[in-house]
């Protein structure tokens, strides 16, 4: 009876040894197979985001050129953002694609900076952040010329019609706008004056079923 039962242990210890190995077998080939997949998924969404990335791009260019030519600067409205096509800007903000916010703040918020940003605010003159110096002095704003200001007013409005697309209106634009301003950006006291003005009169105006052509025409004399 004990060798019976000795040689049933032994045959009862092969066999769960089997199990285990070709479990662990198992289990191998399925982390593999979903390394594999997460693999192909990331370059499947990477190329997805390039096209969403470009139409985003593209959606925004159109919007802030038909501003800038409701306010007489179609020049700067047709080569505005183009630097955004360049590969140092392009494949980054395709990597943080986020489709209703800014991938430059998403790679901020991940890495704490952006070289896509450093490269974008120092070639576009419509940008703030451009028109900054005596940096070994604590830093200071230089007011904008009025062409710039424009634009920025332009690509504000172009933004917010690129990410909120139809549901885009003047009320979403100013409550963007406050917040922004609540914090403290290194904007010349003219300039932010400037879009505070415009960004108010967009949302008065339509608020109360205004033409909004009155407000271009104001720009258009600044």
């Amino acid at each position: 009876v004990e060798n019976i039962l000795e040689k049933d242990i032994r045959s009862y210890g092969g066999t769960l040894n089997n199990v285990i190995i070709t479990c662990t077998t198992v289990k191998t080939k399925y982390t593999r197979s979903i390394k594999r997949l997460g693999r192909i998924m990331k370059r499947k969404n990477y190329i997805i985001n390039t096209f969403r990335h470009f139409k985003k791009v593209c959606t925004h260019k159109h919007w802030v050129f038909y501003y800038c030519c409701k306010v007489e600067i179609p020049f700067q409205g047709l080569i505005h953002d183009l630097s955004k096509f360049s590969p140092t800007e392009f494949w980054e903000s395709v990597k943080y694609y986020q489709g209703t916010s800014s991938p430059i703040d998403a790679c901020k918020k991940e890495n704490g900076w952006s070289a896509a940003w450093m490269h974008h605010k120092g070639r576009n003159k419509h940008h703030y952040e451009y028109w900054q110096d005596n940096f070994d002095n604590g830093g200071n704003p230089i007011e904008m010329p009025m062409k710039y200001k424009k634009e920025m007013l332009c690509d504000y409005l172009g933004a917010g019609r690129a990410y909120h697309g139809k549901s885009f209106n003047f009320e979403k634009e100013l409550k963007w706008w406050e917040s922004k301003k609540s914090k403290p950006i290194a904007m010349h006291p003219n300039d932010m004056a400037f879009i505070d003005k415009y960004i108010n009169l967009f949302y008065e105006y339509e608020n109360r079923e205004y033409d909004i052509r009155t407000i271009f025409n104001q720009i258009k004399k600044e």
